[in-house]
């Protein structure tokens, strides 16, 4: 080719019209009132069928046919159409019609290849089959898979929904580093860098919350992020260590106007990415239309365990014992409220499979999060679970500093112990906390798993469009 031809790969071609617009316009127009009109088109994609007569390209909208009048081309096209591989990206002008059987395609006056592929694309009847190798080239997944576009088409309006919901509601949208001095925001192992210039290391946002809250101090009331965290942990079906959030933070709130929020929202996503409130989820319906249920950590021990009673959960060291018997590791763990989240985390996570707000988490296992007013050893917090999956976690923010700081220094400890998950003292946070934080709840919730649930998704790798993935034995 580059014998033949001056340019091999063109940049000088402009269409005017899409597949899909093409369609929308030809529906319901018969051949004559079609050609009648004939409307100059230009339009290009990937060829995806070259039958002689008639060749299909698709673009990012739709497929559309393209008609090889063979009395009406030169023959140097004609010829050069025979040797055109599918994959390869052409470009065509003519105007739009309809076969004998009611067909609409583009009858070509110009055609002209535009990018010739260099690889062959996966067979069209086993298509990309290896689940693998479609996380890793993601690229022909998508070319070949029109159920993986529409997902990430679907997590594209649920990002954009999000953003509108609460822009309309009067939050506003902010960035924050990526780059921490000290990790903080979440219980999470971060990934260590260097900066050269000033000489320090750094690490890579595990949470965006603590900067979050320096914004409520210094004057914005209502603010969120919708952000990539970094977290230093495993792969699996639920985790991928680089993944989407949204946060926020909003002044003059409670967790509970945050599970108020959080209950509209999914039923707004649902309604708007299904048409209905009842969510199909690998064979199992969730009914976001329904009221969430809500129920202490507590509570749902109790619930999900018919052989554990309040006492038992009240007493230290029969709670340790329980730990122990459902198989858990309690090593380190001294606190009440440690060993009980350790008892729902093994006993009750995975059987929440309706909605369900999981509230008042013990102190120890919620540095950020306030005291409740009336029993000062849980939290005002709750996560949101769905599926046996946590999708949402959100509380009450701390702003009593004292209290902050020693609990700050109690992480400390517990890194110090071999808890790699344990937080930093965060000095400039506290300093902040110092000059006065209003009354404010914060939410997290997880882009990926949402989206996982919206589009009917096994893996977390099926909605993040390039997956972490180990590398290829050599």
């Amino acid at each position: 080719m580059r014998q033949q031809q001056k340019i091999v790969f063109a940049n000088d071609f402009r269409s005017n019209s899409n597949a899909k617009e093409l369609q929308a316009f030809g529906e319901g127009k018969d051949k004559k009132s079609l050609e009648a009109d004939k409307i100059s088109i230009k339009v290009a994609g990937r060829l995806m069928l070259n039958r002689g007569s008639f060749m299909v390209i698709q673009d990012v909208t739709d497929r559309i046919q393209l008609y090889v009048d063979r009395h009406n081309l030169p023959d140097n096209v004609l010829a050069a159409i025979e040797t055109w591989d599918l994959g390869n990206i052409i470009g065509a002008e003519g105007y739009l019609s309809r076969s004998n059987k009611g067909d609409l395609f583009v009858y070509l006056t110009k055609v002209r290849l535009l990018t010739k592929s260099l690889r062959p694309l996966p067979d069209k009847h086993q298509g990309l089959s290896d689940t693998e190798m479609r996380y890793r080239q993601r690229y022909v997944d998508l070319i070949i898979n029109e159920e993986v576009r529409n997902v990430f088409r679907v997590r594209s309006k649920i990002i954009t929904h999000i953003r509108k919901f609460l822009t309309e509601r009067n939050f506003l949208e902010v960035e924050t580093t990526m780059l921490h001095p000290i990790p903080g925001g979440a219980a999470a192992k971060p990934f260590k860098t260097h900066h050269n210039a000033l000489d320090m290391d750094m690490f890579l946002r595990i949470a965006p919350e603590l900067y979050l809250k320096r914004l409520v101090v210094g004057g914005f009331d209502k603010v969120f992020e919708i952000n990539r965290n970094f977290r230093n942990e495993g792969v699996s079906a639920r985790h991928n260590p680089e993944f989407t959030m949204i946060e926020w933070c909003q002044a003059y709130a409670d967790y509970v106007d945050n599970m108020n929020l959080t209950e509209v929202l999914f039923r707004e996503l649902a309604q708007l990415i299904l048409g209905i409130t009842d969510v199909p989820y690998q064979g199992k319906v969730f009914y976001f239309g329904k009221p969430f249920i809500r129920l202490s950590v507590f509570d749902s021990i109790l619930k999900y365990n018919t052989d554990i009673t309040e006492d038992d959960l009240k007493d230290i060291e029969k709670t340790r014992a329980i730990a122990k018997k459902v198989g858990a590791d309690v090593k380190g763990f001294e606190g009440l409220g440690e060993l009980q989240t350790i008892i729902f985390e093994e006993t009750v996570e995975h059987k929440l499979e309706q909605p369900t707000f999981i509230t008042q988490y013990p102190f120890e296992v919620s540095p950020l999060a306030r005291r409740n007013d009336e029993d000062p050893t849980i939290t005002d917090r709750f996560e949101l679970f769905i599926g046996g999956r946590e999708i949402a976690n959100a509380y009450s923010e701390l702003k009593d500093t004292e209290d902050q700081a020693a609990r700050f220094m109690q992480q400390v400890k517990d890194k110090e112990s071999g808890d790699d998950e344990a937080m930093h003292y965060d000095a400039d946070f506290v300093n902040a906390l110092e000059y006065g934080m209003p009354p404010t709840s914060g939410e997290g919730i997880g882009i990926d798993r949402l989206v996982m649930l919206l589009t009917n998704s096994p893996s977390i790798r099926d909605v993040i469009l390039f997956p972490h993935m180990r590398p290829l034995a050599k």
